[in-house]
Formats: structure tokens, C-alpha cells, sequence
């Protein structure tokens, strides 16, 4: 008899692994879109770091990320189970804060420019290498809290999209499948972060081989290093623009049917069509992003002014 249920209960088991994997693959393919992003926008948030101390703040920023979905995770199941009209709600709040971080980095980028030289941005470069400042810390725990910010947001949509594919399912299934997606997620992206930020180094290491192929391979990668994080740079602010202009698109339906409508329309025209189809979604969202942080920007801007504190 015992042995019967024991039976039973390895067979039960075994089905709720073979369910959740299911169900994990069609999550998985749900949030594959914004993985892209979410490894971009954490790439450029990381760069820029002294090379000795990238692995630590990766490292830093990857805790901040678990104990986010670990918040996340159990929040979303609640919501979902006793208030799912809050979502939308929450999740373009989030959007909006993307949509302005956005802005505000190109605004800060612009200001920026010009105003420093190569040659002083190299000469500031060796004097911190140098003489290390205690500002640096400082300046490095703030990065490390801007990226575990943006990362809440980026989390939220991929719970919420995985959450929202298993629907369906129940309670211990639900759980099973987002903190699979969760854990998942979050050492894949943090992973491929780690070894991004790492590339000039692996570069360096190559150059210092005896073998000459190994040392021109380092010598390209040391020469396509920077211009991949610049890269990076520039697709992690884009993405804030789309993912944060999605968000927000999706919530109001009237907005997101007319762009759906205006595919449309533009597939039915053949051709060119439709490429600009399959782009003009994307687009769309991107620039909706782009006018929403705009806005939130000038109100912060002007709320800052009134409180009598610089609007950087």
C-alpha cells in the first residue's frame, strides 16, 4: 500500500515537472523579445566601471536582480489572484520611469557633450587610476542603484509576461514556472553581461600569447571592444524607448489598436509594405517612449525648479 502511493505521488510529481516544462518553454518564448533588451540595457548600465571591480558590480547589480524578483515573484501572484485590474496600472507607471530615464541619459549625454576633450577624459582616467577617490564608491553604488532600478522594471514585464502564459494553469504550477523563468533570466543575462564587460580584458590576455593567431584575434577584439559597448550603449537607451513606449502603448487600447491598424494597412499595401509592417509596431512604440519621457522630464524638471533644486 505504501508502496502504491509512493508510486502515485512520483507519478504526480512527474507530471507537474513535465506541465511546468511545457509551460516554461511557452513563457520562455513569450519573453524571448525583451531579453534582448534586458541584456543591453544592463550591459550599458555596467560599463564604464574600472575593469578591476566590472565583476563586482555585475556581481552587485545580479543580487539586486534575484532579491527583485524574489519581491516580485510572490507580489505578481497576489495582484493577479486579488487585484488584476492593477497590473496595467503598475506596469506603465514602470514604463513611464524607463520612457524618462531614457531621456534623461540623452539629455545628460548632450550636455556632456563638448564640454570635455579626449585628451581630458583620458588625462581624468589616469588620475583616478592613480589615485583612487573616495567619490568613486560613491559614484559606483549609484550605478549599481540605477541598474538594479531599471532591472525592477525590465523584471516586472518579464514576470508579468510569464505570468500571464500560464494563466491558466494552477497555484503550484504558476509558482514553479516563475521562478524558473526568474532564476533563469537572471543568471543568463548577468552571465553574458559578465563576459561582455570582460571582452578588452580577454583581449589583452590573447595578445600576450605566443601563438600570432591568438594575438591577432586579441588585437581585434581590443579594437572591437569599445565599439561594441558603445553599441550597446546607444541599443540599451533605445530599448529603454521601446520597452517603456510598449508598456505604455498596450495600456491604453485605443493607442495600441490604431497601431496595429496602421500595420496593417501598410502590409495590405505589398512591397516595401511589409517590411514596414513587421517594423512599424517597434517604431511606433519606440517614439511614443520617446514623447512620454519628454513630458515626464519637463515635469520633473519644472518640479525640481520649484523646489529650488538643481534640474541635472
Amino acid at each position: 500500500m505504501a508502496a502504491g502511493s509512493l508510486l502515485t505521488l512520483f507519478d504526480d510529481i512527474a507530471t507537474i515537472l513535465d506541465d511546468v516544462a511545457i509551460l516554461t518553454k511557452k513563457a520562455a518564448a513569450k519573453t524571448t523579445g525583451l531579453l534582448g533588451d534586458d541584456l543591453a540595457l544592463n550591459a550599458e548600465q555596467v560599463s564604464g566601471v574600472v575593469a578591476k571591480r566590472e565583476i563586482a558590480v555585475v556581481w552587485a547589480v545580479m543580487k539586486g536582480s534575484f532579491l527583485n524578483k524574489v519581491i516580485l515573484v510572490p507580489v505578481a501572484l497576489l495582484i493577479s489572484a486579488f487585484a488584476p485590474w492593477a497590473i496595467t496600472p503598475i506596469l506603465m507607471v514602470g514604463g513611464l520611469y524607463l520612457c524618462f530615464e531614457g531621456v534623461e541619459k540623452v539629455h545628460h549625454a548632450l550636455q556632456r557633450r563638448g564640454k570635455r576633450t579626449e585628451q581630458e577624459a583620458e588625462k581624468n582616467l589616469r588620475e583616478i587610476a592613480e589615485n583612487p577617490d573616495p567619490r568613486k564608491v560613491e559614484t559606483e553604488a549609484a550605478k549599481i542603484k540605477g541598474a538594479v532600478r531599471t532591472d525592477l522594471i525590465l523584471s516586472a514585464e518579464i514576470i508579468a509576461i510569464a505570468l500571464d502564459a500560464v494563466a491558466d494553469a494552477d497555484l503550484t504550477r504558476q509558482v514553479l514556472v516563475l521562478s524558473v523563468i526568474a532564476i533563469g533570466v537572471t543568471v543568463g543575462v548577468y552571465g553574458l553581461v559578465a563576459g561582455i564587460v570582460k571582452l578588452d580584458d580577454l583581449g589583452l590576455y590573447l595578445t600576450r600569447q605566443s601563438k600570432e593567431f591568438l594575438q591577432k584575434l586579441g588585437s581585434g577584439i581590443l579594437w572591437a571592444a569599445p565599439l561594441f559597448m558603445k553599441t550597446l550603449s546607444i541599443v540599451g537607451t533605445a530599448a529603454m524607448f521601446l520597452v517603456g513606449g510598449g508598456i505604455l502603448t498596450h495600456g491604453i487600447p485605443w493607442l495600441h489598436h490604431q497601431i496595429e491598424h496602421l500595420a496593417e494597412s501598410m502590409k495590405a499595401m505589398g512591397g516595401m509594405g511589409d517590411i514596414f509592417s513587421a517594423i512599424a509596431p517597434t517604431l511606433f512604440n519606440g517614439i511614443c517612449g520617446l514623447i512620454a519621457g519628454v513630458v515626464v522630464l519637463g515635469l520633473v524638471t519644472g518640479f525640481r525648479k520649484l523646489r529650488g533644486k538643481p534640474a541635472h
